[in-house]
């Protein structure tokens, strides 16, 4: 098995969640990294340790991105890192997958289970080799002590339970 690590100016780590039962906001997290143990003949080998920097939050509003750094949400002061850490990973069908692991955001864990699929390999044309994923899972923010929201006058509540995770993410290979 090799070493991988992401390769962050061509990953993305994003969420969406409804607003006001209306609307669909998106974020992500620039700042990402983590390393992954991989031979891309064996998928179900692979280990993955991933850690995501809280402060870096973009929702595309500055307001927003500091309210949510706060202990309403992610309590960054605190908790300055989300982490992910792979118990199993189970083949699907051809290179989809089920990861499955450990999340820990404002210092709770919980396990969640991701759906993925691995978009092969490549060799760039200064020689390094990539690899490339795609992972969604769906989180109760509650769960993971994320509680602010607001009721709405017409009913309704101001952010949704439920919070859509998107990974793109780009490992390169280490020599």
């Amino acid at each position: 098995m090799a070493t991988w690590v992401i390769d962050s100016s061509h990953s993305e780590v994003g969420f969406a969640v409804r607003h006001m039962m209306i609307a669909t906001v998106k974020g992500r997290f620039n700042k990402v990294e983590g390393t992954l143990q991989f031979d891309p003949a064996n998928l179900a080998a692979a280990t993955f340790e991933g850690k995501i920097e809280v402060a870096s939050i973009d929702t595309r509003d500055a307001q927003r991105d500091g309210h949510l750094r706060t202990g309403d949400f992610f309590d960054a002061e605190n908790h300055p890192y989300i982490t992910f850490t792979n118990t199993k990973v189970t083949e699907v069908d051809g290179n989809e997958f089920k990861l499955v692991g450990d999340l820990t955001i404002r210092g709770v864990t919980k396990t969640i289970t991701l759906a993925g699929e691995f978009a092969g390999t490549n060799v760039d044309p200064w020689g390094n080799t990539k690899a490339g994923f795609t992972a969604t899972a769906k989180v109760n923010r509650k769960d993971f002590g994320v509680n602010w929201n607001a009721i709405l006058e017409a009913g309704g509540v101001m952010v949704s339970d439920e919070v859509k995770l998107t990974l793109e993410l780009e490992f390169n290979k280490q020599a």
